[in-house]
């Protein structure tokens, strides 16, 4: 591939010259083609695969900067991620969908979770949240306040350190500390 006349190309194609875009198609068939031999996804034939492809190699070039001068780089980069991401959703997708996700026996009721709490698991929930709070009380107030600010407050050690104005890894010292010390103090009472 000759890297100036890619550079030639994209630039027309950014012009919108048809003809250019397909000179530039005619010059990624080969690599294309070799990425779509070489990939395998469920519910896509060969022809569906290509298409993908050139369908990553045109919006690549919209999104391009001329001045890098890296385009063969740039788009064979777009179209490998393009595949994967595609072979990503369609693995996500199968297995909520289609067969995989489908149940078709007498008693499908029972794969069917229940929204139903048992009183088993209340009850363990209430010793944990009760264990919990008792070992929360055991801290001193810097520390609840780190706690509440990182956990129930949902803000980052990051935050919590440019607010106190203290080291990152000062924070995340602290922060490790501090569930250790909860950790002991509930692991003591049983």
């Amino acid at each position: 591939m000759d890297f100036n006349y890619i550079e030639t190309l994209v630039t027309r194609c950014k012009d919108n010259d048809e003809r250019a875009k397909e000179k530039l198609a005619e010059e990624f068939g080969q690599l294309i083609y070799n990425i779509s031999k070489r990939t395998f996804i469920d519910g896509y034939n060969s022809y569906d695969i290509i298409q993908e492809c050139y369908q990553s190699l045109f919006k690549s070039i919209s999104m391009y900067n001329l001045d890098k001068h890296r385009f063969v780089a740039y788009a064979t980069n777009a179209i490998k991620n393009n595949m994967n991401d595609l072979i990503k959703r369609i693995k996500t997708r199968s297995s909520t969908e289609g067969n995989n996700a489908l149940s078709l026996h007498d008693n499908f009721e029972k794969d069917i979770p229940s929204q139903e709490i048992s009183p088993e698991t209340s009850l363990c929930e209430m010793c944990d949240y009760e264990d919990l709070r008792l070992a929360l009380k055991n801290l001193t107030k810097d520390e609840k306040e780190l706690i509440d600010f990182v956990f129930f407050k949902n803000y980052t050690v990051l935050d919590y350190a440019h607010i106190k104005n203290m080291c990152y890894s000062t924070a995340i010292v602290r922060k490790k500390n501090i569930l250790r010390k909860i950790h002991n103090n509930i692991s003591f009472y049983y």
